[in-house]
């Protein structure tokens, strides 16, 4: 499509090994997906105004946005929006806005008022918003922040792996996902203390620099187990497909996600899933609205959310019970056959750009 120019506003962090987010993986995918399909997209990082050491490489919000040229077309991460919330507004009758809104601010619970506005006046003014699940299309459209026909939903895609080749029993278990409180690694934690099942390992993977107060309980607690639990912070992108290749059971024991990339991750290597019947994880999973508890196909368990005694009962049975075991592979397998690929993902966010 020769003559297609998006500017795509991104914090400044996105290439930044040691700041790595589905958000940051999601948003380097659609570079690249738009440029093969012939789109010049030109990058425009924009510094977290709160960060401590921002890159020395990210612009303002102000310099950001006058970066787009009139009438131009502007693809906004929904977290530069927060950040760049009057500005948008204020450029949303000279510039043409899509939002892509990996998350909704105002659903977590400690969400300020001040971070509810900036994202209320950060999507007012966009033509059309791209969410990465039905879910978080929905909780745009219930709380008024968006009308459903101005969304577009491009769930995320995978890059399809080589299977897992995790032995028996089935021990070695994954938590992915930077070190927080809505991520819920204190549940899993608090979960594994109770499981009767021996002869299990956890490793925690995750950048500890977002909420380092809550990542230095969790290493407190981690250390309790005797070296059951890793916690080797961010890895790289091959160390952390070498840990994917030999893990038995992702867990995700969210309190709250939107989509969930360690998913989509897991599923691309065939790696069975237990999560939290949480936000957009079922939809993310395959098993659509869903919030029913237990295995409902495609390789994956739902558990309630917020507990820890649920969780390791359902960590108990994976560990003792070799029929779910190979139930839960077996369907992983089949499951990592029907994934889509990053290329139609991008092509559905070239949808919501071309009709903005």
């Amino acid at each position: 499509m020769p003559g297609r120019i998006v500017w795509f506003l991104v914090p400044d962090g996105i290439d930044d090994p040691t700041r790595v987010s589905g958000g940051n993986v999601y948003d380097r995918e659609i570079r690249t997906g738009l440029r093969e399909r012939g789109w010049s997209v030109n990058v425009v990082r924009v510094a977290d105004p709160g960060a401590a050491e921002p890159h020395a490489e990210g612009s303002s919000a102000p310099t950001a946005v006058d970066t787009v040229p009139d009438g131009g077309l502007a693809l906004v991460d929904g977290l530069v929006g927060d950040w760049a919330a009057a500005e948008l507004e204020a450029a949303s009758t000279r510039i043409r806005v899509v939002v892509l809104a990996h998350m909704v601010a105002a659903a977590f619970p400690d969400a300020s008022d001040a971070t509810a506005d900036a994202e209320r006046r950060s999507l007012a003014g966009a033509r059309r918003v791209v969410t990465t699940s039905r879910w978080t299309a929905d909780q745009l459209v219930e709380r008024g922040l968006a009308d459903r026909q101005c969304i577009t939903v491009a769930v995320p895609g995978a890059h399809r792996s080589p299977p897992a080749t995790a032995a028996e029993p089935g021990g070695e278990l994954l938590c992915v996902g930077v070190i927080a409180p809505h991520k819920g690694q204190d549940l899993l934690l608090d979960a594994l203390a109770r499981v009767s099942e021996p002869g299990w390992t956890c490793t925690l993977i995750g950048s500890m620099t977002v909420f380092p107060e809550f990542a230095s309980r969790i290493a407190e607690s981690a250390a309790e187990f005797g070296g059951r639990v890793w916690m080797p912070g961010t890895l790289a992108p091959g160390e952390l497909d070498a840990v994917y290749r030999r893990t038995a059971l992702l867990v995700a024991p969210s309190r709250l996600e939107s989509s969930g990339m360690a998913l989509a991750e897991a599923q691309a290597h065939g790696i069975p899933v237990m999560a939290a019947a949480v936000g957009g994880i079922p939809d993310t999973l395959g098993m659509g609205r869903t919030r029913a508890i237990g295995n409902r196909g495609g390789g994956a368990m739902l558990v309630l959310p917020d507990d820890a005694a649920a969780l390791a009962d359902a960590l108990d049975a994976w560990l003792s019970d070799p029929g779910l075991r190979d139930r839960l592979r077996t369907e992983a397998r089949h499951a990592r056959t029907l994934l889509p690929g990053w290329q139609d993902t991008a092509r559905m966010v070239e949808e919501a750009l071309v009709s903005a």
